[in-house]
């Protein structure tokens, strides 16, 4: 169980506010505001639309498995629990790959990875993101990892329409998480809490995701 009462974490998700970057042509988050307490209204009440791909987010299999279930379907067990976070960021250029000779000297020892490339602004759109190679995952996955993560808005290559890395998730039942903010992460092992919401048949939900430094 976790306590996290007077426990030190990290905040690792993006401000959602109406500049989060989404990808181009994606619904971009606005908050329309129907009462303000400040404008001298009872109370304040809001609405919102966006995208359910939105910052730190996780994606549901029906996103790229037109028979994957929803993300109200998913175990938690995938979004908490131990997880190491490798920095990849001096070996790997804007919109390069993560191959598994970039981690060759890296022990995995969680079953949940989180790439740090600090290769993207999450409030500026680029399409010269870091991402990640199908064989990498397959690799990963023989090592008994379950959920891999990275610093960008996806884990293949912004214009990529076959999604390799997410047909090896799919084929393999793991869970993605994208979108998250590591830049003031270090590396090493930690306790990640990052769960969706419960969205019937969502393809993907937002989260809050952190992290608690391994003791």
């Amino acid at each position: 169980m976790f306590d996290l009462e007077g426990v030190n974490y990290i905040d690792i998700s993006p401000e959602i506010n109406e500049q989060i970057a989404v990808y181009p042509g994606d619904k971009e988050f606005r908050r329309n505001v129907s009462y303000d307490m400040s404008n001298g209204d009872h109370l304040t009440l809001s609405s919102i639309e966006s995208t359910l791909h939105l910052g730190a987010h996780t994606d549901g299999p029906n996103h790229y498995d037109k028979s994957g279930e929803g993300i109200d379907k998913r175990s938690l067990d995938y979004y908490m629990g131990p997880c190491q976070v490798i920095d990849v960021s001096k070996m790997v250029g804007p919109g390069g790959m993560i191959v598994s000779d970039d981690i060759y000297n890296f022990q995995i020892e969680t079953s949940r990875i989180l790439f740090k490339t600090d290769s993207f602004n999450p409030h500026q759109w680029s399409d010269n993101f870091v991402y990640l190679s199908p064989k990498l995952i397959q690799n990963l996955i023989e090592q008994g990892v379950k959920l891999v993560g990275i610093d960008t808005p996806s884990i293949d290559k912004s214009d990529s329409k076959n999604l390799e890395a997410h047909e090896i998730v799919s084929k393999n039942n793991m869970a993605i998480l994208e979108g998250i903010d590591l830049r003031d992460v270090e590396e090493g092992k930690y306790q990640l809490i990052a769960l969706p919401l419960k969205i019937k048949d969502g393809d993907a939900s937002p989260v809050r995701a952190i992290l608690i430094p391994h003791e």
